[in-house]
């Protein structure tokens, strides 16, 4: 990938390199929604860190080819439904039998909305958003704690959104989604805490992916512009980086780190 010009005349930001070490040598990670964008860049970086790989997506030939890239001694893809909890606990179990336990489970799959005023959004786009964005993560912590608790702890880590902390107009069930998934991202931190298991939120700003356009701001190509000039740092943010610090807070090196929501915006909320 080639260097990106930064909108804000700076040097030009190195394409992410992918990982530089295996901090995750012997873990097992589920990664949900890791057909393509975030949850695939987060699968293949937790995979050339060492980690055995779960990959799930309610399009299971997608989570199939991102299984496929990483190999099939070290990876294998699933379909999954997030807020279905039978399925999600039927992955949690796939996991345990094929790689024999779980370590890191990062909830990840996501629901965009598209911006529309407050008067025109339905209910059933309301209970959608907040199904896939926030009670599928009650429902994946709930499948995944027991069996991260059976290896004497693990890391939960959740995708949250900058529009959590610094909404936008027209987006309000996703933002409400959003920070509802931070408020429970600390509550989980805190009552996890005594079996070793860290629970903590990324936020991303807007990221290149197959989700982007979803949002109807504006098209894909003046979304990025428009938002590269608010970032400080430059550039809009590629899913490799949301996937670095994924496995930052999956990793030993984030052993003391839990209940918080990094932010991986380039300094925009600053």
């Amino acid at each position: 990938m080639p260097p990106e010009t930064a909108a804000n005349g700076s040097s030009p930001r190195p394409a992410p390199t992918g990982a530089t070490a295996r901090r995750l040598e012997g873990r097992v990670a589920i990664v949900t929604g890791a057909g393509s964008g975030i949850g695939r860049a987060t699968a293949l970086r937790l995979a050339a860190e060492g980690a055995r790989v779960v990959a799930s997506d309610l399009d299971v030939a997608a989570a199939e080819a991102t299984a496929a890239l990483i190999g099939d001694e070290r990876a294998v893809g699933l379909r999954a439904d997030v807020t279905d909890a039978d399925a999600v606990a039927a992955v949690v179990a796939h996991a345990v039998e094929r790689f024999g336990g779980l370590d890191v489970f990062h909830n990840n799959a996501g629901l965009a909305q598209a911006a529309k005023p407050l008067a025109e959004v339905t209910r059933e786009e309301w209970d959608r958003l907040i199904s896939v964005n926030l009670t599928a993560f009650f429902v994946g912590a709930q499948a995944a704690a027991p069996a991260l608790r059976e290896r004497g702890g693990g890391a939960i880590v959740v995708t949250a959104s900058t529009s959590a902390i610094h909404p936008r107009a027209g987006l309000s069930a996703y933002a409400a989604a959003k920070s509802g998934v931070l408020g429970l991202t600390r509550a989980l931190a805190l009552e996890l805490a005594a079996d070793r298991i860290r629970v903590n939120a990324i936020n991303p700003v807007a990221v290149k992916t197959p989700m982007l356009t979803e949002f109807r701001l504006a098209d894909e190509d003046e979304l990025l512009e428009r938002m590269a000039a608010t970032i400080p740092l430059g550039t809009a943010i590629d899913a490799e980086d949301v996937a670095a610090a994924v496995a930052y807070l999956a990793s030993d090196d984030a052993r003391y780190v839990t209940g918080i929501a990094l932010n991986v915006d380039g300094g925009r909320d600053l």
